[in-house]
């Protein structure tokens, strides 16, 4: 997709009598660039599809890599607000992980083109691109998820041997893969959470917290020696 530019600045806010045209816009744009990918997809294709005209587009949106970009910033958007609540909740370290998780996966469920989109890029443009999106688009976000967790080893609620890194890459890196593999996992015999991912989560944050959850006098596991 070499036509593709360094994302560009946010769009300035539109006003609330256009603001149901323009999320019309990023919903289709989002489809359409998640199935078919950048390159194939134009201004005259989401105009049709969004029941707009393309001035109407280039109204709220410069460019088609505006667009793109503002996109793959809304998914962003809604992963930071995720975060703030798990800042901001109340509970132990354990509780909020798992609403967290909880809370993803809906997500991503909920954009599930946006999901795909990604992969596409990933598997489009390889490293070139996973550097751009990592650095404009969602590297800040799994920086502050990392921080959470840093602070909850501060705080001695976690491990200090574990790398708070690769906990947040365990705990979304599970989400996704149960959100791209789920069609599948429900012909595994053995799989019964296949249409339940608020048990699942459940069950994934309980086994990574089992690694690094510091857990003061617990005798009760009899899978310990």
């Amino acid at each position: 997709m070499s036509s593709k530019t360094t994302i560009s600045p946010a769009p300035l806010l539109v006003s609330p009598s256009t603001a149901e045209a323009s999320q019309r816009i990023l919903d289709t744009a989002e489809r359409l660039f998640a199935e078919l990918g950048y390159d194939a997809v134009s201004i005259s294709m989401i105009a049709e599809q969004a029941d707009v005209s393309k001035a109407n587009i280039f109204h709220h949106f410069s460019s088609k890599d505006e667009l793109y970009a503002t996109v793959l910033r809304s998914a962003c958007a809604e992963s930071t607000r995720l975060l703030d609540e798990l800042v901001s909740a109340n509970g132990s370290i354990a509780e909020r992980l798992t609403y967290f998780a909880q809370a993803h996966i809906a997500h991503l469920n909920k954009h599930h083109h946006i999901a795909r989109l990604v992969q596409r890029e990933l598997f489009e443009d390889g490293a070139c691109r996973g550097k751009q999106l990592a650095e404009q688009v969602c590297g800040e976000n799994f920086s502050r998820l990392v921080g959470i967790l840093r602070d909850g080893q501060a705080r001695g609620e976690l491990r200090h041997d574990r790398d708070p890194a690769m906990i947040a890459n365990l705990l979304v890196g599970a989400n996704v893969f149960f959100f791209q593999n789920r069609e599948l996992f429900r012909h595994f015999p053995d799989v019964d959470f296949a249409d339940d991912p608020v048990r699942y989560s459940q069950m994934m944050v309980e086994i990574i917290l089992d690694g690094i959850i510091v857990r003061h006098g617990d005798a009760s596991s009899n899978s310990r020696s």
